[in-house]
C-alpha cells in the first residue's frame, strides 16, 4: 500500500489517533481528545483532516500498512510459512485498531476502500509467491488462482481480529501444510 506524505507534525498527529483508535475505539475516540494529547489546537488537527473519519482513515492506512515483499525461501512451504508468520505478527500488532474500525466500515466508504487497498497488497504478496513455486515447479501454473489467496491471510486475521485468539506457529505450519499445500499440489 502505498503510503501518503505527511509533516511530523501530521505524523505525531496520526500516532495519537491510531493509539486512541486501538485504546477506545471509533466512537470513544475524539478530535479534542487527540488535539489535546498531541498538544495541537483542534485547528491544526482539522486543516489537515476536515471531518474525524477522515483523520480517522489517514491514522488506520498509515498505521497498518507497511511496506513489505513475498518472502523467498526457496520453497513454497518456507514461504507460506513465512507469509503466514508475518500475518500473524501484523495482526497481533493491529488486532484491536483492525476491530475498531471492523464497525465502521459500512458507514465510512473511504475506510472501506482504504481496507481493499491494503488487502490488495496482501494478496500480491500471495500471488508472488505463489507464481514463484510455479516457476520452480513446485506446483502448476493452473495453481495459481485467485479463489485460495484469502485462506492464509483470512483465516489467520479471522482468529485474531474477530475470535480474539492469535494464531500460533503451530497454527501457520498446520494451515499450510494440512490445507494450502494439498490445495495448491492438488
Amino acid at each position: 500500500m502505498q503510503q501518503a506524505t505527511f509533516s511530523d507534525r501530521e505524523r505525531e498527529l496520526l500516532a495519537v489517533t491510531f493509539r486512541l483508535l486501538r485504546e477506545r475505539g471509533y466512537e470513544g475516540l475524539t478530535v479534542d481528545e487527540v488535539a489535546a494529547e498531541a498538544r495541537a489546537s483542534k485547528a491544526t488537527v482539522y486543516r489537515s483532516w476536515p471531518t474525524k473519519a477522515e483523520l480517522v482513515l489517514a491514522a488506520f492506512t498509515e498505521g497498518i500498512a507497511q511496506d513489505t515483499v513475498a518472502p523467498d525461501t526457496g520453497t513454497l512451504r518456507g514461504d507460506l510459512v513465512a507469509l503466514g508468520d508475518m500475518v500473524c505478527a501484523h495482526t497481533r500488532s493491529h488486532a484491536a485498531t483492525m476491530r475498531a474500525v471492523l464497525g465502521e466500515l459500512a458507514r465510512i466508504p473511504a475506510l472501506h476502500t482504504a481496507l481493499q487497498r491494503f488487502l490488495a497488497g496482501r494478496k500480491a504478496l500471495i500471488r508472488d509467491v505463489l507464481v514463484r513455486a510455479a516457476g520452480r515447479g513446485e506446483i502448476d501454473a493452473a495453481a495459481v488462482d485467485s479463489e485460495l489467496w484469502d485462506l492464509l491471510p483470512g483465516y489467520l486475521v479471522y482468529r485474531a481480529v474477530i475470535e480474539d485468539r492469535p494464531a500460533t506457529r503451530k497454527t501457520v505450519r498446520s494451515l499450510v501444510d494440512d490445507v494450502m499445500l494439498p490445495a495448491l499440489r492438488g
